[in-house]
């Protein structure tokens, strides 16, 4: 057996693997993450190096690998716990060791490192007075003014002394070569959280809400769900069972599922626990986030807040991972290793011996089958925290509307309630689940869409006049003609966030309205911008899409309108009716959160769906009942396991011939397995790319993954990969 083994953990040395033989001796203690002594180099001297992965192949020529010396039985360092998470993130979800690697281990790149410099005194009083006595002689004015501030305080900041007190550079230089001051340098890593909190946030829980913490942090069970209704104080059982890990001197990652979580819930936790708290997310600079890792492993923090990355906190003594709104899909990575924060973080609690917390008022239908299978612990708060009443919830049929000569994207009832709102100062949230102006631009003559020359998709018009492709960001001018047929009957049709904006100031000229979706949140701390504004009073509504309806806490928010909730009720997605109970219970949630009455009205075109239905009542249970009996019959998760192969390429010749030989080694690697496809993809063509896909179903998840093992070998052993992208799905949240 050989090793493959990795000796430095750094930008320049990642890609750099070298092979070891495994003695007989050691080898049932060899496995991937162990970290290891190897002779190294012409002089073999010993170094410290990881195990990678074992394999029975060997890459060189046998008589000239090495053997490893020995195990590093000392204390195993965090990076051989998340080299092992990568090897099992490969192993799962596919893709190479390398691309896992990447997404595991905090990588730091070419970023310049903050350095804070300080000037301090190192001649004696004596000496001090002489060089007084010769500045004032030679009216060396500056150096002077530098000595006596010196003698009086000691030290001083550099950046200080230079900025503030307008002493050149070569001053300070002039006195270091006179052995009269030392310049101090110490590396400080950043911090990226900028809150100014006055008091500390103290956590009274309720008889119920304390009755789940206790539960959880004296149970046996090592993954717990916690069912609870919105405005339930989810964050709150979270802290305080934080708190009780922390002062065992436990560390803890909490992760969230938007950027746009990350303002309100870093300011409870800061107000809690002050600096020994830190976050993490996409926005923050490369400096920063490398920081915050180095920081972590350094054991200056104890709790790491962030999306999903944040699980790769390189923290020594995990205790918990709490994962807040657990349902939500950006939980699932996009990009290759596809991997599923939920399963990885339940992995890295059985490597810790750490607990796992999930989260949600609309639980995962995976996580929710788990509870009832016994493999989590289902803890439920049916309560509002404050002593406030659920919202109440109507339903308006939009096609009633319409016969009664409202062609407004505003049902009667909803511009009613919005003018009371308005006229009583509260606050208005409208949620749509699409950004920019209208769905599709269409002649109304030949009938033909306008669509992206690169995608298989309409483009989508906002209003600058711009038709955007929302999949590679294709853009060009709205035209006046149809360029089918020459028509000048070209419109838009479709509702989307700029136009609902315009639509309400319009309709109501004296509100103040936010706008937050994509386009407005795309700069560094957007989302905080718009959320502190809005909760600070500064709009009357805010119109956004799916991020303003998740977690937010706005006490004066009494009316939640939702535009069109079937936008997301008829995709070709198993998931579709899951998602959309999700967005409306969510959204109705956000309303009546403090003593004052809220209100939702979910306006749609199908209020028989029993997702919409069910999500007025704010009936989880129901709603999951029926959903699991749909997923039943039809072999859908979480019945069922299912993978998504999805093959690409930008000749659509080899792409079907390569499609072809994969379905025909899937038969050969198990005749019995249920698959469906290759088929043209939802969206068969983006950015100019072919896509295909085929779809495999098992009861047995290993069954899948030795499958998908094989495939990858085969794609291999047999140039498929070079010609055609092929990416691994383990049970897709979307269809492709």
């Amino acid at each position: 057996m050989y090793a493959n083994i990795i000796v430095d953990i750094s930008h320049q040395k990642l890609d750099k693997v070298f092979q070891y033989k495994i003695p007989k001796e050691i080898e049932n203690g060899i496995s991937a993450g162990v970290s290891v002594k190897v002779p190294f180099g012409k002089g073999n001297r010993l170094i410290d190096g990881f195990v990678l992965e074992t394999t029975d192949i060997c890459d060189y020529d046998d008589n000239k690998i090495k053997s490893i010396a020995e195990i590093n039985e000392k204390n195993i360092p965090v990076e051989g716990t998340l080299i092992n998470l990568a090897w099992f993130i490969k192993n799962t979800y596919g893709g190479t060791m390398n691309q896992a690697l990447k997404t595991v281990i905090p990588i730091k790149k070419v970023t310049k490192d903050v350095v804070k410099k300080t000037i301090c005194l190192s001649c004696k009083e004596n000496i001090q007075r002489q060089y007084i006595e010769e500045f004032k002689r030679k009216r060396a004015v500056a150096r002077l003014r530098l000595l006596e501030e010196l003698i009086e305080n000691k030290c001083l900041d550099y950046s200080l002394v230079v900025d503030k007190m307008n002493i050149s550079r070569a001053t300070i230089t002039a006195l270091e070569k006179l052995d009269i001051i030392e310049i101090n340098s110490e590396k400080i890593y950043r911090n990226p959280i900028h809150i100014e909190s006055n008091g500390e946030y103290n956590i009274v829980l309720n008889e119920e809400q304390r009755k789940v913490s206790e539960d959880i942090i004296n149970s046996e069970n090592m993954v717990h769900l916690i069912h609870g209704v919105t405005g339930s104080g989810k964050t709150d059982v979270y802290m305080d069972i934080i708190d009780k890990y922390v002062n065992n001197g436990k560390q803890v990652i909490v992760l969230i599922p938007e950027i746009a979580l990350t303002y309100q819930t870093v300011m409870r936790f800061y107000r809690k626990f002050r600096d020994r708290v830190s976050i993490i997310n996409s926005k923050l600079s490369q400096g920063e986030r490398y920081d915050q890792f180095e920081r972590a492993k350094r054991g200056e923090i104890d709790i790491m807040i962030g999306p999903r990355s944040a699980i790769f906190t390189p923290f020594n003594n995990l205790g918990l991972i709490v994962i807040d709104e657990e349902h939500e899909s950006s939980y699932k990575s996009e990009t290759i290793p596809k991997y599923h924060a939920r399963e990885v973080s339940i992995y890295r609690a059985k490597q810790s011996g750490a607990k796992v917390v999930l989260g949600s008022a609309t639980p995962s239908v995976e996580s929710y089958y788990e509870c009832e299978a016994g493999n989590y612990k289902l803890h439920t708060l049916v309560n509002r925290a404050v002593a406030s009443s659920m919202a109440k919830v109507s339903i308006v049929d939009l096609r009633e509307e319409l016969k009664n000569g409202n062609k407004s994207m505003f049902s009667h009832t909803l511009q009613e309630l919005i003018a009371d709102r308005l006229k009583k100062k509260e606050q208005i949230m409208l949620f749509i689940n699409r950004r920019g102006y209208a769905g599709f631009v269409s002649c109304r003559s030949c009938g033909k869409a306008i669509r992206c020359p690169h995608c298989d998709v309409g483009l989508n018009l906002h209003n600058n006049d711009k038709l955007v492709c929302h999949y590679c960001g294709y853009e060009t001018a709205m035209m006046k003609n149809c360029p089918v047929c020459g028509s000048k009957y070209i419109a838009a049709f479709g509702t989307g966030t700029q136009k609902v904006e315009e639509g309400i100031k319009k309709m109501y000229p004296m509100a103040r309205v936010l706008r937050m979706d994509m386009d407005t949140t795309s700069k560094k701390d957007g989302h905080e911008k718009i959320l502190s504004a809005f909760a600070e009073g500064e709009a009357d509504i805010l119109v956004g899409t799916q991020m303003i309806v998740k977690g937010h806490d706005f006490p004066n928010v009494t009316l939640v309108g939702v535009i069109a909730a079937d936008l997301s009720l008829f995709a070709a997605d198993y998931r579709a009716n899951e998602r959309t109970f999700d967005l409306l219970t969510q959204a109705a949630g956000r309303a009546g959160r403090s003593t004052k009455e809220g209100e939702v009205v979910i306006q749609t075109y199908n209020p028989e769906e029993y997702s919409i239905v069910m999500s007025a009542k704010q009936s989880y249970e129901n709603f999951y009942n029926q959903e699991i009996l749909y997923r039943t019959l039809n072999n859908y998760p979480p019945v069922i396991n299912m993978m998504a192969i999805l093959m690409t390429c930008e000749n659509e010749q080899i792409l079907n011939s390569c499609s072809k030989e994969i379905q025909a080694a899937i038969k050969e690697a198990d005749a019995d397995i249920c698959y469906i496809g290759p088929a043209d993809c939802n969206i068969k063509k983006i950015s100019d790319i072919y896509r295909k896909v085929i779809y495999i179903k098992d009861k047995e998840l290993s069954r899948l993954i030795d499958i998908k093992n094989i495939l990858e070998k085969y794609g291999k052993d047999k140039g498929i990969s070079d010609n055609v992208s092929i990416q691994y799905d383990l049970n897709p949240l979307s269809m492709y």
